[in-house]
């Protein structure tokens, strides 16, 4: 059962409500949460969501939804679109009266339901053209006749059980020996008697990206983790800590990372935290 999570959106105070909803036993490697923002108040909320390198499902109900890229590239949510997979920030407003579901996939799970690896950039997808028939604007007109968002996403895990392929065993070893092995790809090449460039392939086709970009994705969130413990304990940034224990050769590559993945230097996303939604907290 999903945990009870929703909060009532016509409670007086409540204006602006987002918080995640946990995924039930039986769909953790599929999913890794769920996520509902709800907008009643009189103004536009615009939050930035940090890089996640997975894909999502966003339901856009009431007012039509904004998102837009550090490339300054609009798009409006009118009912449902897919995102991935997710390797640069991007923007997304609330206007008055309007609420988004979001379904985060988790690893391989996009190439689990569609047989295909997702985009190679957070460019949109209409999910209709995924699967045969109109089947995501009929589950958009189901979801719109339910109030509760943990209602709904019980509705989108019924939904989505029977087009759940099995785990590929590549797919699997790749995940187990992701972090423990220096090289992945050459244990896992090793392990099936196949060449490195085919598990490289089969890598992009599983996820949507590659090991390399992982690894420099994973040493982006492990300064982002450190600059925030700092944060909170008050203490001053140390630039050459986080560089030391992050693996960057110098404060100019940490500072290249924060460009690439956010379009802000280290210093001013602390500044703009409050308006950043970090999809691994």
């Amino acid at each position: 059962m999903v945990a009870a999570s929703y909060i009532h959106l016509t409670m007086e105070k409540d204006l602006y409500n987002d918080f995640r909803i946990p995924v039930p036993t039986g769909f953790e490697k599929v999913f890794s949460h769920f996520y509902f923002a709800g907008n009643t108040s009189d103004q536009t909320v615009t939050k930035t969501l940090l890089p996640s390198y997975q894909t999502i499902f966003v339901f856009s109900f009431g007012s039509n939804v904004l998102l837009e890229s550090t490339q300054n590239t609009q798009l409006t949510v009118d009912k449902c679109l897919v995102l991935g997979t997710i390797k640069r920030a991007f923007t997304y407003s609330l206007p008055p009266g309007s609420s988004i579901l979001v379904a985060a996939l988790k690893d391989d799970a996009f190439y689990r339901f569609f047989g295909s690896s997702p985009a190679t950039e957070n460019l949109p997808i209409d999910p209709c053209g995924l699967v045969d028939g109109n089947c995501f604007t009929a589950l958009w007109y189901e979801l719109n006749k339910i109030d509760n968002p943990d209602e709904q996403v019980r509705y989108i895990l019924e939904f989505c059980r029977p087009y759940l392929r099995e785990q590929s065993g590549v797919a699997q070893q790749l995940l187990d020996y992701g972090e423990g092995s220096l090289s992945p790809i050459k244990t896992v090449a090793t392990y099936n008697s196949q060449s490195e460039r085919s598990i490289q392939i089969k890598q992009k086709k599983y996820f949507g990206y590659s090991v390399k970009e992982l690894s420099r994705y994973r040493r982006f969130l492990k300064a982002i983790k450190l600059i925030e413990d700092m944060a909170s304990k008050g203490a001053k940034e140390d630039w050459f800590r986080i560089i030391h224990e992050c693996g960057y050769y110098d404060q100019s590559q940490l500072i290249g990372d924060f460009k690439h993945y956010i379009n802000l230097s280290p210093t001013r996303y602390l500044k703009f935290q409050k308006e950043i939604c970090n999809p691994n907290h």
